[in-house]
């Protein structure tokens, strides 16, 4: 793997603990905090800090562009658990990675991003040479709510670092800028740093909000358990099943918490746009629904359209989530394990006779369903079915793998038809609705989980927006799996267009040759028409030690669920 990374021993801190560089003491303060890896593509500000980050004994990864840095970061972060770190440099290169940056906070990413700014003392002849990267990156960062912590003066330059590191850590993305002239600024070196604590501590819900849970579920015969993301990381899904084995429930994921329950009997699967047949039947029969860390937005509900009209109980942490997209008769604050564990110490054990969607007559659709039994095949001679084109991975790929996935038509296709072991293995990089960071955020990911098969999942479209960061999957060279839905356009649009009766035509391309392509960056690479190609390379997916590329051409005329 080529980074740049320098197993020596660190820089020592200036000697007596008197002054160092302001971009050394960054470095130092960073280094501190547990940072080992940073991505991003440095600058003529940035490129000292960087030179002093690698040789304290942090790895570089170097990206194309700076978007990539940062959906880098953002993926390594969210795969980690740790704090992502992106250095990019001022002006062009911020206002290069503000998409990225506002997608990370939109999905609330701990990813600290640190660039350049306008000196506080601009030199005198800026009137004759005006600084060509002149950029107000507070008002921009600002204006798209990633909040800003700028260093205003040598003294305060590490404890900037810590400022926004802290804010960072706690589940934001945000950008840290460093004014040209304090580079190289004397700041006193003050001693290691650390960061508070992160994370709340779990409360149980009050009385009063759990007795009229325990009302709506008491007098309900169908009830419809589902959850979230929030439900995972509070450890909750083993609580949850019980309480649907007390109470005759069935168990439904968001997109979020996608294959939570997977392989038990009373799994539904995923609620709204990614539903299957089998499951929408018992959405459609519920009684009630007991929501758990999730927040109902328009992919769970089908824009509002796939929960029917009954009484909801909505249970999370954080009250601000509670009826956000969605709305919930009765809301529940508290940690979802603990609300869970509450309901079984409250709830009566129900009589198999009160329980109409345990029985074997009821169970036995879902117990026979296959994601195969939903696809009408559109193969042609030339082209291959999304659907069965993942059906088909879903076999071929490790057990043990990671999913990433950019945006497009092709995403509708991903959730239901290619499994992961668990939801924190399933890595959507769309929180803005944006295409093109699916391969950087991949590559974070692959990073962070050096141990684990990670696949990313990309339109042809998206690919073409990050074509130069095939280079950096080469030069990286991790055993990432690069998947092009290749249906020869922005899908989505097209699909948009023609439902609307207009021709799609503006949104069609010739056919990319992405095999040839990544060839020439190095990247082995097979081009899939059909099913038979595809498994002429099961050995080449089950035995990575390095990137590969599947050009898969797809039909264009599949149209994904959410779109039609």
């Amino acid at each position: 793997m080529t980074t740049y990374a320098n197993p020596a021993a660190p820089e020592d801190r200036q000697a007596g603990g008197a002054v160092v560089p302001a971009y050394r003491a960054i470095a130092a303060a960073l280094a501190d905090l547990g940072v080992d890896e940073v991505f991003g593509l440095m600058g003529d500000d940035t490129v000292r800090l960087v030179s002093a980050l690698v040789a304290r004994g942090v790895t570089y990864h170097n990206a194309r562009h700076e978007n990539a840095g940062i959906a880098m970061a953002a993926g390594y972060a969210s795969a980690s658990g740790r704090l992502g770190v992106s250095v990019i440099s001022r002006g062009p290169g911020t206002t290069n990675g503000v998409t990225a940056a506002v997608n990370a906070a939109r999905g609330n990413a701990p990813v600290l991003i640190v660039t350049g700014d306008e000196s506080l003392r601009p030199p005198a002849n800026t009137v004759l040479l005006p600084d060509g990267k002149a950029l107000d990156a507070t008002a921009l960062a600002t204006d798209v709510g990633v909040p800003v912590f700028t260093a205003r003066s040598a003294a305060t330059v590490v404890a900037t670092v810590r400022e926004a590191a802290q804010a960072a850590s706690e589940g934001r993305t945000v950008l840290m800028t460093v004014p040209m002239d304090l580079f190289d600024a004397d700041v006193p070196d003050a001693g290691p740093i650390a960061l508070e604590p992160v994370g709340r501590t779990p409360v149980p819900a009050r009385d009063a909000a759990l007795a009229a849970a325990v009302a709506v579920l008491g007098g309900s015969n169908r009830p419809m358990i589902v959850a979230g993301a929030g439900a995972w990381a509070a450890g909750a899904r083993d609580a949850i099943v019980e309480l649907a084995e007390r109470t005759g429930a069935m168990l439904a994921t968001s997109l979020r918490g996608k294959d939570m329950f997977h392989g038990h009997r009373l799994d539904v699967g995923m609620i709204g746009s990614f539903s299957h047949s089998a499951g929408r039947r018992f959405f459609e029969q519920a009684d009630s629904v007991l929501v758990f860390g999730a927040s109902l937005n328009r992919h769970s509900t089908s824009s509002g359209t796939s929960l029917p009209p009954v009484p909801l109980v909505q249970v999370d942490a954080d009250r601000d989530a509670i009826g956000r997209f969605h709305w919930a008769e009765v809301a529940v604050v508290g940690d979802c394990r603990l609300v869970a564990e509450q309901l079984l110490a409250t709830l009566p054990e129900r009589a198999a006779r009160d329980k109409p969607w345990h029985t074997e007559v009821s169970l036995a659709p879902l117990a026979g369903h296959r994601p195969a039994d939903d696809v009408d095949d559109a193969g042609t001679q030339w082209t291959v079915d999304p659907r069965t084109l993942l059906l088909e991975l879903d076999e071929l790929l490790p057990a043990d793998r990671a999913v990433v996935t950019d945006n497009g038509n092709f995403f509708g296709f991903v959730p239901p038809h290619l499994r992961v072991p668990s939801p924190d293995r399933f890595k959507q990089s769309s929180d803005f609705a944006v295409i093109g960071l699916g391969l950087g955020t991949a590559l974070g990911c692959a990073l962070a989980r050096p141990g684990v098969s990670t696949v990313a999942i990309v339109g042809d479209g998206g690919l073409l927006m990050a074509l130069g960061e095939l280079e950096t999957l080469a030069r990286l060279d991790v055993p990432l799996v690069v998947v092009v839905m290749n249906d020869c356009a922005y899908g989505a649009e097209r699909h948009y267009l023609e439902n609307r009766r207009f021709s799609g035509r503006t949104a069609m391309f010739p056919d990319t040759d992405f095999a040839a392509v990544a060839e020439a960056f190095g990247i082995p690479s097979v081009t899939v028409r059909s099913v038979a190609d595809l498994r002429a390379a099961r050995s080449a997916l089950s035995d990575r030690d390095g990137p590969l590329l599947l050009d898969c051409k797809v039909t264009p005329t599949v149209v994904a669920p959410f779109l039609a």
